[in-house]
């Protein structure tokens, strides 16, 4: 009987090594934010970081059913002014993390509902080449607040 209950165990906990332990451990959109725009009408920006799943993937495309317009944007800075273009898409390797942050890769929100109030949320549906789907309630802030802070 305990060889029958140990070999039971044994098959329960190979089975389970080979599960996906939950949503810590697949693709995942983190920190998401949002700052409006200082002059209404002007585009606002959005911020997160991607999580990559067991594969790497390469996220496509983000929009939201709070703006008419969403376009994703390489930025940085040439001879100390700050840079953007548009981007088709940002490669998340397997495991790994891509970062969307101020002065640097962002996407912008053309058209914001003015519904949308800083304290409250903004969500953004996340497109990824492998036809997984990913959704976040992003965080918005008004143009002069600091960004928000996550905890670890």
């Amino acid at each position: 009987m305990r060889r029958a209950a140990a070999l039971a165990f044994l098959a329960l906990a190979a089975s389970l090594a080979g599960c996906n332990r939950g949503p810590e451990a697949g693709l995942a959109v983190e920190d998401a934010w949002v700052r409006l725009p200082a002059v209404a009408g002007r585009p606002g920006a959005g911020y997160f970081t991607l999580r990559g799943g067991p594969a790497a993937d390469r996220m496509a495309a983000i929009d939201s059913p709070s703006a008419a317009r969403a376009e994703l944007h390489q930025g940085g800075k040439m001879d100390g002014m700050m840079t953007m273009r548009p981007i088709n898409g940002v490669d998340l390797p397997s495991g790994g993390r891509v970062a969307f942050a101020p002065e640097g890769d962002h996407v912008m929100l053309f058209g914001i509902d003015p519904a949308i109030k800083p304290g409250g949320t903004m969500r953004l549906q996340f497109r990824f080449r492998s036809g997984e789907t990913r959704q976040a309630d992003a965080r918005v802030v008004a143009a002069g607040d600091p960004a928000p802070s996550f905890a670890p």
